[in-house]
């Protein structure tokens, strides 16, 4: 039941994801967004392993991190759409999303600058001495930014109760880890290199990312130490927007139908009976419209509240 729950989660996702695609040419939403299909296996892999307590960070590919944890999607889409019920208060868009309930901190898109927050609000749970751990999503490009390797060092020597999930979806932007990183070189080496526990999940296995994501958060627990998580993925639209783009030439249409063939929840999905897929995929859809309802039907923040939340 466990495993269906984590697909049903990451079918859940998709779809949101892909409704987002299908409505972003009407030119109603109100900032770029980074999509998720084909990469909600990591998301709903870590986020099931975590409690409501534990806090949770991203970057500019967001939403499925913010869904998996339990983020209100009539908040994220308002949100996007601007308006004053967003979930920042239709001041962030799509790369700023929080939701505090849902233990949800916040997204920010400068690759790699959640890193130390969430590394800071790790400290700040063992000084408090809670039983929570904070954790951190970030890319295979963030890897490559100097404050990520300083919150690796700075977390590995405090022991602090931290765990950083590397997303590994081959790309940063247009370039291949081929041309970022030595041929012979992990990105779990590097976590390794800095003292740090690694885990190297099978490719988009949500079970496996479960299995290893609640062994993790254990370990952290238990020996108040960082983990780090590698977990391969793959996604299917381009960097930013609604679109496909394997005709500009910076990953093959073979590598994609590669990718793709072997996602396992297509796989999952055409192991349910018809009715059952179409009552669930039905339920799921009347969510979405009413979301999209409240999100379009909601007011755009008033002028004269324009220095709220502002922080100089």
């Amino acid at each position: 039941m466990m495993l269906k729950q984590l697909y049903l989660d990451m079918l859940r996702i998709r779809m949101i994801e892909q409704s987002i695609a299908e409505r972003y040419n009407e030119q109603e939403m109100r900032c770029p967004v980074h999509l998720s299909i084909g990469q909600e296996a990591p998301a709903v892999g870590v986020c099931a392993a975590l409690t409501k307590t534990d806090r949770a960070f991203s970057g500019h590919r967001s939403h499925a991190h913010y869904l998996a944890k339990g983020g209100n999607l009539a908040s994220m889409l308002a949100e996007i759409y601007g308006k004053e019920t967003g979930c920042s208060k239709g001041r962030g868009g799509s790369m700023h999303l929080c939701d505090l309930d849902a233990g949800f901190v916040g997204a920010t898109p400068i690759v790699g600058s959640t890193v130390p927050i969430a590394v800071g609000a790790a400290l700040s749970i063992k000084l408090k001495k809670e039983e929570a751990i904070s954790v951190i999503f970030l890319g295979d490009g963030a890897m490559e930014t100097g404050v990520v390797q300083e919150s690796l060092n700075f977390a590995s020597i405090r022991k602090i109760p931290v765990l950083f999930v590397c997303e590994n979806n081959l790309y940063s932007v247009y370039s291949p880890l081929s041309v970022r990183q030595p041929i012979n070189r992990s990105l779990c080496d590097i976590a390794a290199a800095h003292g740090i526990k690694t885990f190297l999940t099978k490719e988009n296995d949500v079970e496996d990312i479960y299995t290893k994501s609640k062994k993790a958060r254990q370990l952290i627990l238990n020996k108040q130490q960082p983990v780090f998580i590698e977990i391969p993925t793959y996604r299917w639209l381009e960097h930013c927007g609604p679109n496909f783009d394997n005709d500009i030439g910076y990953r093959t249409q073979e590598e994609y139908i590669e990718k793709r063939e072997a996602d396992l929840l297509e796989k999952y999905i055409e192991t349910l009976e018809i009715k059952e897929l179409n009552k669930i995929t039905s339920k799921i859809e009347d969510e979405i419209k009413i979301a999209f309802k409240f999100a379009k039907s909601s007011s755009f923040p008033n002028s004269k509240s324009a220095g709220d939340f502002v922080y100089a």
